[in-house]
């Protein structure tokens, strides 16, 4: 019951993004813990220490990897997934030469902004100056 997939093949790649950056986060996690746990010894043995160094970290990798996999496939988390899937499918892209033309607008109306603001500052310092010389 525990490795069922809940509405198999929907939300198929929302669900694997999530459990991948997830699993992600969760194994560099694991891996910090490991270096942390390599440079202290507790006054064992080295290979005491390289078992407990190793093991913890794996161990707890592997849980995280069923509380993902248990997440993912619970059925209030799929099913917004899912509907969230859906929806991005109904979203109406722009094309790469709406995103070029926009981009170049923001470029310059950014330019001349600074541009602008730097006549204000110049003429204010200027001014400011010359009032209080």
């Amino acid at each position: 019951m525990f490795f069922n997939i809940y509405k198999r093949g929907q939300g198929k790649y929302t669900r694997l993004c999530s459990a991948f950056t997830v699993a992600i986060i969760a194994g560099l996690g694991c891996l910090q813990l490991y270096n942390q746990l390599e440079a202290t010894s507790w006054g064992l043995s080295n290979r005491a220490a390289m078992w407990i160094a190793t093991m913890v970290p794996t161990g707890l990798l592997v849980v995280f990897a069923l509380l993902i996999f248990w997440l993912v496939n619970k059925q209030q988390v799929a099913d917004f997934m899912i509907a969230a899937e859906g929806e991005m499918k109904k979203v109406s892209w722009s094309s790469k030469q709406e995103i070029a033309v926009s981009t170049f607008i923001v470029i310059v109306v950014v330019f001349i902004m600074a541009i602008l603001l730097g006549a204000a500052d110049l003429s204010f310092q200027t001014f400011f100056s010359w009032l209080f010389g």
